[in-house]
């Protein structure tokens, strides 16, 4: 994979771990010529005391001698401090660069994720939860309500509302009874009955 400021990615993590290994070995080496100065340093001085009395020559050269390591050792502590500057400046760096790397590695994976996602799917999305969630809720209602228990009064009003029905249907599918006259109503008619027989005589003597 290439990175975005040329070059591989593999390469330019090689380099840096190769510089900080040649820089760790340069340091370890100056660090053993600072132990190795301060030694000589504190023999001159020990030198210098010890001649200060019996020989004012050789007091003054162990002087010398310990002033030049002590040049040689600012020198070393001026290099190692360097070093360790550039070392930290590039494990900084690298650390920068693989955050980065990371970080750019996290963007395109969200951007596949987004790929297929767009405010009006993700509305679209939360609308069809919120009709599920109002289903649920309704369904869950209707359960607890089937488990309530029923009004009595309500089912003896159904129960009335039920006989009445059966009632008016069987009035209504019930045959007509016939009419039976009522005893006046048949001495009426025979009455009614021997007038005509009578005037039928009359008019046949009237006709002899």
């Amino acid at each position: 994979m290439w990175s975005w400021f040329g070059g591989s990615a593999a390469k330019k993590k090689d380099s840096a771990k190769d510089a900080i290994l040649k820089l760790r070995e340069q340091l370890e080496m100056l660090q053993k010529k600072e132990k190795h100065l301060e030694g000589e340093i504190a023999e001159q001085d020990a030198v210098a005391r010890k001649m200060v009395q019996a020989n004012k020559n050789a007091a003054m050269t162990a002087l010398r001698r310990k002033k030049t390591h002590e040049t040689h050792l600012a020198s070393t502590v001026a290099q190692i401090n360097t070093i360790e500057q550039q070392m930290h400046s590039i494990e900084t760096a690298n650390l920068n660069y693989e955050t980065l790397k990371v970080m750019q590695s996290a963007s395109d994976a969200m951007k596949k994720i987004h790929n297929g996602m767009n405010l009006d799917k993700v509305d679209m999305t939360m609308e069809e939860i919120r009709e599920q969630q109002q289903i649920a809720e309704e369904i869950g209602n209707a359960i607890v309500q089937m488990g309530e228990p029923t009004d009595e009064s309500e089912l003896l009003r159904e129960l009335d509302s039920m006989k009445q029905e059966q009632l008016d249907t069987q009035m209504l599918s019930a045959p007509s009874a016939p009419v039976t006259a009522t005893p006046q109503a048949a001495k009426g008619k025979t009455i009614e009955e021997d007038e005509d027989a009578e005037l039928m005589k009359l008019r046949a003597e009237m006709a002899m």
